[in-house]
């Protein structure tokens, strides 16, 4: 008996290891595709009427970017000395900045994109003019472009829930 269970154990093992699905998409040739990154040295001009606004140069992007893929932008907004080698730290975009504390002055660190090019901008809810130049001056962002591509479809709920991939308990417990 524990030489047939040794032998349906195996067996099974076997055939369920040696079974094959459908062949997933063709990749790229040479493996993996990355996200593409790079750096720039940002130094804002003031626009007064009517926006109130700091806006940088126009940066175009060094390489190809399509409509589909994902911009993501980050500030370089100080160093960890606590570990060696130290560590740049890096704040994702939008990033509010809360002003001279105390006073309820907010400015927040924000950007604009299209497929071509970016552009970074300063806005606040006081009087722009009266940042600290060390805000305007030499700031460091990091952009991140990752490739992607625009889904096929766009189901409705009603044609997700047909094919079974979301469980209706969720949705009625979230509607309740």
């Amino acid at each position: 008996m524990k030489h047939l269970l040794l032998f349906l154990a195996l067996s099974s093992t076997i055939f369920f290891t040696s079974c094959e699905g459908d062949p997933g998409p063709p990749g790229e040739p040479g493996g993996l595709i990355f996200a593409q990154v790079f750096e720039v040295n940002a130094n804002f001009n003031y626009e007064d009427y009517p926006s109130n606004t700091y806006f940088s140069p126009i940066y175009t992007f060094p390489f190809e970017v399509f409509e589909s893929d994902v911009v993501l932008t980050y500030r370089l907004s100080g160093q960890d000395n606590t570990i060696n080698p130290p560590a740049d730290i890096w704040t994702q975009l939008p990033q509010s900045v809360f002003y001279q504390d105390g006073t309820g002055d907010i400015f927040q660190y924000n950007f604009n994109n299209t497929f071509r090019d970016l552009q970074f901008t300063i806005e606040g809810n006081f009087d722009l003019t009266n940042i600290d130049p060390s805000d305007l001056n030499n700031q460091i962002f990091r952009i991140a472009v990752v490739p992607a591509e625009f889904a096929a479809t766009n189901p409705t709920i009603e044609q997700i829930l047909e094919r079974g991939q979301i469980d209706t308990s969720e949705i009625e417990r979230i509607q309740k």
